[in-house]
């Protein structure tokens, strides 16, 4: 089995020709690349412009100059942290009966919630975790449109600002998606669906313009994480970093790594494409919906053995949309609290409420909501029923942080706040 074992060795000459396709001076993809970053002046120009986009004192008052509305659900917020309004860790284990010193925070799951779509739904579930004494995620994911953030009042910069005050970390998604027509496979519906088949769809030309999209964003605003659903941009985020550009992103469910094979590609890529100190631009990954503990825990020995445990986190559903993604009921959380026992390094992502509450709701949440327009959500009426879809996924966070706790590992929530 060892000398088997030893065909699958990579030559050197063969790791020579790819070292040799990636420095070709007639390479148009490196070649378009390198251009890009220069036309922004420079990887460490453009670190440095996004660093100062990023400080959180010019972040308010950019948001000042233009009056936006959520200054003082800012200040609010800040003052609120200031004076220790949101319940402690150390009383939220209290209140389940239990010792925040007996429990295990070696393996702590990270609370995530998807997808926070709008500011003002922060500052609501902000009032609710101080009201009941509920924890806010450590990690928040975006899926706005990017454009109309910017055009709403500043809310781009709000919740840039938000996630430093509360210590989350967060992602965003990219408009260039393929989703504005350019993919002939998508907007079809019923009609296209199975070109969609082909993968998430980033066609000709579109990942230089991913690329140009994530500078722009990372430069004015200090966007440093981002969504990434292709094979083609999630290459291009690994060689940007490599040539030193400080871009970090995660893999979404979509690109489908649902089993080990899938995942032990993703994760040598990353190792390839490291740089020097050892360090990738992927922070994290979503594991497919159909995965089960047993990939986790296969995972887990490929991530290990490349040296990433630490550095790339296994983003986990737990809950899904009601609609358009899974079939309900979808609830991983008991699987999660088995695993979390013996792997590192995971994400506990609630995308949907508790299915027997969400079947309940008017409206249950659905995927395709991410993609409404503020305009489309306004003329139907759905900003409040959507905002309710966004409070149900908090509690079914809640009811994760507690299923944990109670079973002596700890939890990563909103680190200034707890």
């Amino acid at each position: 089995m060892t000398d088997l074992k030893d065909r699958l060795k990579i030559n050197v000459k063969d790791l020579d020709a790819v070292n040799q396709l990636i420095a070709n001076p007639e390479n148009d993809q490196v070649k378009d690349l390198c251009a890009l970053i220069e036309s922004f002046g420079g990887a460490d120009a453009i670190n440095k412009k996004a660093v100062e986009a990023r400080n959180p004192e010019t972040l308010m008052q950019r948001l000042k100059d233009i009056n936006s509305p959520y200054v003082s659900d800012l200040e609010w917020l800040m003052e609120q942290r200031d004076k220790k309004a949101f319940v402690s860790m150390d009383e939220y284990c209290k209140n389940l009966g239990c010792e925040s010193s007996s429990i295990d925070f070696s393996n702590a799951v990270t609370l995530e919630a998807s997808a926070m779509q709008f500011f003002p739904w922060l500052i609501a579930q902000a009032r609710q975790a101080i009201e009941k004494k509920e924890l806010l995620p450590g990690r928040i994911i975006r899926v706005r449109n990017m454009a109309e953030q910017v055009e709403d009042n500043g809310d781009i910069m709000a919740t840039a600002l938000a996630m430093q005050i509360i210590g989350a970390s967060y992602v965003e998604s990219l408009d260039t998606r393929g989703t504005d027509g350019s993919n002939v496979h998508l907007g079809g519906g019923p009609a296209t669906i199975a070109g969609f088949f082909g993968g998430i769809g980033q066609p000709n030309d579109y990942p230089i313009k991913w690329a140009k999209e994530y500078l722009k964003y990372y430069t004015t605003y200090g966007i440093k994480q981002v969504l990434n659903i292709n094979s083609g941009t999630i290459l291009l985020g690994y060689m940007m970093h490599r040539l030193g550009v400080d871009i970090e992103f995660k893999i979404s469910v979509f690109v489908g790594n649902d089993n080990p094979y899938f995942i032990m590609w993703t994760l040598m890529t990353a190792r390839l494409f490291a740089r020097q100190d050892g360090t990738t631009s992927l922070v994290g990954f979503n594991l497919s919906n159909a995965v089960n503990n047993e990939t986790i825990r296969q995972a887990n020995a490929i991530r290990k053995q490349l040296g990433l445990e630490k550095q790339v986190r296994f983003e986990h559903h737990i809950t899904e949309t009601f609609k358009s993604i899974v079939l309900q009921p979808y609830n991983r959380r008991d699987e999660l609290v088995e695993i979390a026992k013996e792997v590192p390094n995971i994400s506990a992502k609630h995308e949907g409420g508790e299915p027997q509450i969400e079947e309940t709701r008017e409206h249950p949440s659905d995927i395709f909501d991410y993609f409404m327009a503020k305009k489309d959500i306004i003329d139907n009426n759905l900003m409040d029923a959507l905002m309710g879809n966004y409070l149900d996924k908090h509690h079914s966070v809640n009811l994760s942080a507690q299923a944990l706790i109670k079973s002596g590992i700890g939890v990563v929530a909103a680190q200034n706040l707890h």
